[in-house]
Order: structure tokens, then C-alpha cells, then sequence
């Protein structure tokens, strides 16, 4: 079957250096070893990505040389990937000046790859969420100029004037813009809850991101985002995260505290989790299984978050692994909701 993985990263082989430039610090940087050098298992080149010098993760040639993921792909049975960049780059905490520049390096490069590679490849764009605005004008360059099929966003945006939930006023204007392009907008967890104030066992990582995933849902749901724009595209990593799971809590709260929950919006969130796509990424068949159950495998997309270790190894193992679901729901999942999703 055509597979299509929706949840992919990518990072060029360089970037700016804004730190001096924007006079401020948090920019994430890169650097190359040899092959093996930084303890890389495949022999390939890898490179090390750090923060004000400190280090940040170690990644392999996969997530910079479309030639090894292609070979990747080849092996894994995936036909296409869809590139998106690495949370740590979104920027937001950054003058929106500085981080448009490191943007537009970005979706520069993921747009050479994809049209080097048109039939192997898809792109997702960064655009800097702190100025809406400057926002929608790069959303428009990434899809008009760069062939760009959307954007991935963050679950939360964290200015250097505070931090936003995705219903705050001031972002409304850029998912109407998108929702008018017909853009996706593909939903990644970051600057995750507990990130600072629990980081041992990984806890931010395997707790905390489900339940970012969900703070960003209900806050499209709750502050009516989703019921105003009944055609924005919006895609959730990592199967939404907790949310098909605590839909009840939720759908619960809001009947019995409208005063607190339905503020802004008076439609039950359970009957708004059908505008919402999710990825397959949950790593246990009992949950696809649910997830399957609670929306619906046309809401559903391959997504493994390659090439991280978090992510599942052998692309679409899981789903086409499950037995007691239908060949129609399998290519849906596979391949189909994925190309409903981008427009292709």
C-alpha cells in the first residue's frame, strides 16, 4: 500500500548564527563529527545540536541528508515523507525579526529538498507565531513560492512578552488566514508542561507531551477557534495526545462548570473533535484500536516522528500490524488521510 509518514523532521546541515545579531541567547546551533565520532550505531556522519553551548540532542545523517532518508524510506516501505522542522527551532522566544530569518533558512531548505524530490517528499513550513502578521505573509511564501502544503505550529507560543495558548485573540487572525489558504496546520507539542519543574526519567517527554498536545486542542475548542472556522485544517501529533482518552473528563466539565468552561464557546468539544486529524503515533494497538473507535480512521494519519527515538522505528508497523481492521481503514491511514489533509 502507498504510504505517506506525516510526522516527519528535518534540519539542514548549517543555519545563521543570530545570536549576536538579535542580541539575545537561546539559539539552538550545530555541530558535525565523523562518522561514529558523537556515538552514532550507523556508521554515518552525525552532528550535535546545543544551546548556548550546552547540549541539546545528538542526531544521525537521517535527519539532515535526504539521500539516507530516502534509502530509509526505501527500506521501511514509506513513499513519501512530509518534512517538518525540529520544535527546538520554532523561535518564539526570539525577536519575530531574528526568528523569520531563521525561519525562512529553514523552509529554504526543506523547499529545495522537496522539489529535488517531488514524489518522495512533501513540506511543512515554520513561520514565526510571535507576530501573526509577519506569520501569515511566510505562511503565504511557504506554500506560493516553496510548494508548501501548510505549516507546523507549536502547542503553545511562548513571546518574549508571555506565553499564549492557542486561543489567545492575538492568533486568531493568522489560523483565518489559513483556514482561507486552506492550509494544514499540523499541531506539535513544545515547551512542554513540567519541562522545567520535573525533567528526570524523561517525564517531560513521555507525560508531558500528551498532555501539551490536549492543553492545545481544548484551547481550540474552549475558545471557539475551531467552531469559527469550520474549514481550518488542524492535525495533532502523536494521536492527539491524551485527549481521545480524557475526552469524557473534559466533555464532563463542560456540562457541569459552563461557567468556567464554556466562556467563549457553547459546543460541546466532544462534537468538535471531528474537525481535528491525529497522527497514528501512540505506540500500542489498544490505543490505535480506541482511537480508531473514538474518530474515526479517516481522521487518521501516519505519523512516526522520524528519525527520533521516541518515534516508531519501522514506520507504519503498527498499523499494519492490527488485524481486525479492514483494508479501506488501513489505506486511510496509511496514505489517504494524510493526502486529504495536504491537498494532494
Amino acid at each position: 500500500m502507498r504510504t505517506i509518514d506525516l510526522h516527519t523532521h528535518i534540519l539542514p546541515p548549517s543555519w545563521p548564527d543570530l545570536a549576536e545579531k538579535a542580541q539575545t541567547n537561546g539559539w539552538p546551533a550545530i555541530t558535525h563529527f565523523g562518522a561514529g565520532d558523537c556515538g552514532s550505531t550507523s556508521g554515518c556522519a552525525c552532528a550535535r545540536l546545543s544551546i548556548d553551548g550546552r547540549p541539546f540532542r545528538d542526531i544521525e545523517a537521517n535527519c539532515f541528508d535526504p539521500k539516507v532518508r530516502i534509502d530509509e524510506c526505501d527500506a521501511h516501505g514509506v513513499s513519501m515523507q512530509v518534512l517538518s522542522t525540529v520544535p527546538v527551532m520554532f523561535s518564539y522566544h526570539q525577536p519575530a525579526s531574528a526568528a523569520l530569518e531563521l525561519g525562512r533558512h529553514l523552509n529554504d531548505h526543506i523547499g529545495e529538498v522537496t522539489r529535488a524530490h517531488p514524489t518522495r517528499f512533501a513540506g511543512l513550513g515554520t513561520v514565526p507565531m510571535q507576530d501573526p502578521e509577519m506569520a501569515c505573509r511566510e505562511l503565504d511564501r511557504c506554500m506560493d513560492t516553496l510548494g508548501m502544503r501548510g505549516v507546523e505550529i507549536g502547542s503553545n507560543i511562548n513571546t518574549m512578552g508571555g506565553e499564549w495558548n492557542l486561543d489567545a485573540p492575538e492568533l486568531f487572525p493568522f489560523f483565518k488566514h489559513a483556514a482561507e489558504r486552506g492550509a494544514a496546520v499540523f499541531v506539535h507539542p513544545w515547551n512542554m508542561l513540567g519541562q522545567s519543574s520535573t525533567p528526570k526519567f524523561w517525564m517531560p517527554w513521555l507525560v508531558g507531551m500528551p498532555a501539551e498536545t490536549t492543553r492545545a486542542a481544548c484551547s481550540l475548542m474552549f475558545g471557539g477557534v475551531l467552531r469559527r472556522l469550520p474549514k481550518l485544517k488542524v492535525c495533532l501529533a502523536h494521536g492527539g495526545g491524551s485527549l481521545a482518552f480524557t475526552i469524557g473528563r473534559i466533555e464532563h466539565g463542560f456540562r457541569e462548570r459552563p461557567d468556567l468552561c464554556a466562556v467563549d464557546c457553547d459546543v460541546n468539544p466532544r462534537a468538535q473533535m471531528a474537525q481535528f486529524y491525529f497522527d497514528t503515533l501512540v505506540h500500542d494497538e489498544a490505543a490505535l484500536r480506541f482511537l480508531i473507535d473514538a474518530v474515526g480512521a479517516h481522521r487518521l494519519a501516519l505519523g512516526s516522528d522520524y528519525p527520533f527515538p521516541l518515534g516508531e522505528r519501522v514506520p507504519g508497523t503498527l498499523v499494519r500490524s492490527m488485524r481486525d481492521i479492514d483494508e479501506v481503514a488501513r489505506a486511510r491511514m496509511l496514505a489517504g488521510t494524510a493526502e486529504e489533509f495536504l491537498g494532494l
